[in-house]
């Protein structure tokens, strides 16, 4: 029986995982440094107190009820693909197949150590949520969210959580009757943040910062981060109580040491099945995969998934001596329910068109099933739907 290994906990890794143990064909390893899939895209809600910690996190022990794949927690230390070996803090690994999904890691800019990331390791939304309880105490403050972009490659940017929990924490507040006691500000080093979605989304978006009340200060690089505050390029300051940023992807440090091609950026090299150039054993999928697209192409969740159900189809297929192949480039897209605490928008652009349409109300407690939903398909409760 072949042996797989899959790198990573993530959407990517457990769909992968999953796909390759319904097979029952292959010994399937997956390999990570924490025993949980985390669900980045309801993590908004932890600050805010709508959901716990707990709430967000699958056990992989509950999907391997269903999926009995192995499971070995342990951080990569290197990948050297010529030798189909991969070395782990404790442990020394070889396989016949690989597949690389353990995601990216975070541009890091001058005082990056005074801000918090929605999008950072998980225990991070519990910082955030400490951060903005200190505040609520107090009864005052500023807050300043933002994200940035990396300029070697489009598609590592992640400003929908940003936008998220700007919302959420408008609405929070709201209820406690301290929003006029708060200065909200969005931040960005692009002229037009959220321009990839659209631009009936970008318009929509500044009708919603006008509605809540919540200040801009777009298309100026940042040239630090301080303990109260972001310095930008030309010397202003934004003052803030508290600042979350969601910096920009970048690849992870270790493949810097292995021997697998890497994009400028440090994204592992990809054609469209998600196979690596020179390694037809080794697959790369979601963040940690260099994707090709158009301009406004994004790295996602779903994406990440499709990537990881496309691999081990193609696996299989190979196994079989079979030339079928699944791509995902045909399937690029950007889809997501934006939440905004009371209500959400549903966001979607593909190449022919890109629209956002207000969810008052019902949008919210969507994205409240979805995060159900996600949790029960994955440990195999509820028939995963198409598209899905």
């Amino acid at each position: 029986m072949k042996k797989v290994l899959v790198l990573g906990s993530g959407f990517a890794g457990v769909q992968t995982a999953i796909e390759l143990q319904k097979n029952g064909g292959f010994e399937v390893t997956l390999v990570s440094d924490r025993s949980y899939l985390y669900l980045y895209p309801v993590s908004i809600w932890i600050p805010v107190h709508i959901k716990g910690f707990e709430d967000v996190k699958v056990p992989v022990s509950d999907i391997q009820k269903k999926y009995p794949f192995k499971l070995i927690v342990e951080k990569v230390v290197k990948i050297n693909a010529a030798e189909n070996t991969v070395l782990c803090e404790k442990s020394s690994l070889i396989y016949d197949y690989l597949i690389v999904a353990f995601g990216a890691e975070k541009l890091q800019h001058k005082g990056m150590e005074h801000t918090l990331s929605i999008c950072g390791k998980p225990e991070m939304a519990l910082d955030i949520r400490n951060r903005l309880d200190e505040l609520v105490s107090k009864g005052k403050g500023k807050i300043a969210i933002g994200f940035g972009g990396n300029p070697k490659d489009k598609s590592a940017v992640r400003g929908g959580p940003a936008f998220e929990l700007m919302f959420n924490i408008h609405n929070y507040l709201r209820k406690k009757n301290l929003r006029d006691n708060f200065e909200l500000t969005f931040f960005a080093p692009m002229e037009q943040p959220g321009a990839r979605m659209g631009a009936g989304s970008l318009q929509m978006l500044d009708k919603m910062f006008a509605k809540y009340g919540i200040h801009k200060r777009f298309g100026k690089k940042i040239k630090e981060f301080m303990s109260d505050g972001v310095v930008f390029e030309d010397d202003s300051k934004l003052d803030s109580d508290f600042t979350m940023f969601i910096s920009a992807g970048t690849g992870p440090s270790i493949l810097r040491d292995s021997d697998l091609p890497l994009s400028e950026a440090g994204f592992i090299k990809i054609d469209n099945s998600g196979q690596v150039p020179g390694f037809p054993n080794v697959y790369a999928v979601g963040d940690v995969a260099a994707l090709e697209g158009p301009e406004w192409i994004a790295k996602q969740g779903h994406i990440a998934e499709l990537m990881g159900r496309n691999a081990a189809y193609n696996i299989i297929e190979t196994e079989k001596g079979s030339q079928k192949r699944k791509g995902y480039q045909e399937h690029l897209n950007i889809l997501c329910v934006m939440d905004t605490g009371d209500g959400a928008a549903f966001v979607f652009r593909d190449g022919k068109k890109a629209f956002m349409i207000p969810m008052p109300i019902v949008g919210h407690w969507m994205k409240k099933g979805w995060g159900v939903y996600s949790r029960l398909s994955k440990i195999g409760k509820f028939p995963r739907l198409p598209g899905m």
